[in-house]
């Protein structure tokens, strides 16, 4: 049965009641909270979630290509793919902040110039990137401000918090302190303005069949991050 939207703020809480069952009570932040993964499954996940954060701008630079060109429709994006670079400072660079993270968990991995592990990448961390970028492909413009906007940035700040509390867990601080600060300035400040960025132009569009397509590409971009955190989940307890 398909659900009726009056309003916005409907869908809204819709995406994140579906968010709340399948990321916040998933496994994998439920096990990360508790303490229960080892130094070396940590290490594992340091490593793909950098293959998922540094494919990010090529996911908004696909959202761009799919919105009409028009100020309020690629504006928007540019300004979130302004913020992964820093916004031109080059000590800004969200790839920089990362490997602050993967460094303290993973010092014995090589890491170039350009801030990536001589590692491999996982079938879940491609997987993700892939269906986002693949939705993308085919996206209206206004299904592709629905993925960004509530497919990811509504509640990215939520989740990054949480995972950077998590990883305070005195479980994982054993060996050498873990840098959670990439998690904590994306929950403090980036998410929750790139989410409004985003959301001001997606209420605008009040009717019915609007609420349903915009619903609709949220939650499926929801949860295929979803999907992404379980199976990331399962490559690590294989560590």
């Amino acid at each position: 049965m398909t659900a009726e939207f009056h309003t916005y703020q409907d869908v809204e809480r819709a995406v994140m009641q579906e968010v709340e069952t399948h990321i916040v009570q998933g496994r994998f932040l439920t096990a990360l909270g508790n303490g229960e993964f080892t130094p070396a499954q940590i290490r594992e996940f340091a490593l793909q979630y950098s293959y998922y954060s540094r494919n990010f701008p090529r996911v908004l630079g696909a959202a761009i290509a799919a919105v009409e060109p028009l100020d309020r429709w690629w504006v928007p994006l540019v300004d979130n793919l302004w913020d992964e670079a820093g916004r031109g400072n080059p000590k800004g660079y969200h790839s920089r902040l990362y490997r602050t993270f993967l460094e303290s968990v993973a010092p014995d991995v090589e890491i170039s110039d350009e801030h990536v592990p001589n590692y491999p990448v996982g079938e879940a961390a491609k997987r993700a990137v892939d269906a986002f970028l693949s939705f993308l492909k085919e996206a209206t413009t206004l299904e592709a401000m629905a993925a960004v906007g509530l497919g990811s940035e509504l509640f990215a700040g939520l989740v990054m918090g949480l995972i950077g509390q998590g990883l305070r867990h005195p479980n994982y601080s054993r060996e050498r302190k873990v840098n959670v600060g990439f998690w904590m300035a994306h929950a403090d400040e980036h998410e929750p303005r790139h989410y409004q960025l985003c959301r001001d132009v997606l209420v605008e569009f009040t009717e019915p069949e609007h609420l349903q397509a915009i619903y609709r590409a949220g939650v499926q971009i929801a949860m295929s991050e979803a999907r992404f955190y379980d199976e990331l989940h399962d490559e690590m307890k294989r560590r």
